[in-house]
């Protein structure tokens, strides 16, 4: 069986867009699966977190019965949107195997509009794998071009969460993973994640 690379973007995507899952709360998600856009209740001035993989988001929203993410979506978004965000985004936290220094982390962090996070990918029972799953964070330019001009399409998966977490509770794993979404690489090159991929031959330590 061929290994599984530890940092790897996977998901659904075509020539043209990238599916990308959030969870909101009801006066949030529910609007925004509607009108296809966010509304004027969602605040631009957050930095928003934006996640390829459905499983990740299954186990960061508890299958859409957090507080607060009762309302799964699936965007899709422009490719030139979500390539954007990666040449222009930096590591959430400095590492000294990308990074010369703190200070060099901490220019990026205060001129960059994105963030990267690898956390680790899961399997249908949301356990963790050796693996590692996207998360990006967008802020400022970036949450304004996400929220403006990336998105093509949204769809609200919450139904499609809860029948997934029901077939489990009912032992029935071959169902629910038929129901998943067909992630798969994504065609994102040594320029295009510059910097944002952690060495995985030098020591995983901090700044």
């Amino acid at each position: 069986m061929q290994e599984i690379p530890e940092h790897r973007i996977r998901a659904v995507s075509s020539p043209r867009t990238i599916t990308v899952y959030q969870a909101y709360a009801p006066h949030i998600g529910l609007p925004t699966a509607r009108d296809g856009r966010f509304p004027d209740a969602w605040k631009r001035e957050r930095m928003t977190w934006i996640k390829p993989s459905f499983l990740w988001m299954m186990y960061r929203s508890g299958w859409g019965a957090k507080r607060d993410q009762e309302t799964v979506l699936a965007l899709e978004i422009s490719r030139d949107g979500f390539d954007w965000a990666l040449r222009n985004a930096c590591l959430s936290h400095c590492r000294a195997d990308v990074h010369h220094s703190p200070e060099e982390w901490r220019r990026l962090l205060n001129s960059r509009p994105a963030r990267v996070q690898w956390d680790p990918e899961r399997d249908l029972y949301l356990r963790a794998l050796p693996h590692r799953s996207l998360q990006l964070g967008l802020g400022g330019e970036a949450a304004e071009r996400f929220a403006d001009e990336w998105i093509v399409a949204v769809n609200d998966v919450t139904a499609l969460a809860h029948e997934v977490r029901a077939h489990l509770r009912a032992g029935e794993s071959e169902d629910a993973a038929a129901l998943l979404p067909e992630e798969r690489p994504y065609p994102a090159g040594d320029d295009l994640l510059a910097g944002l991929v952690p060495q995985k031959q030098l020591p995983a330590v901090p700044c």
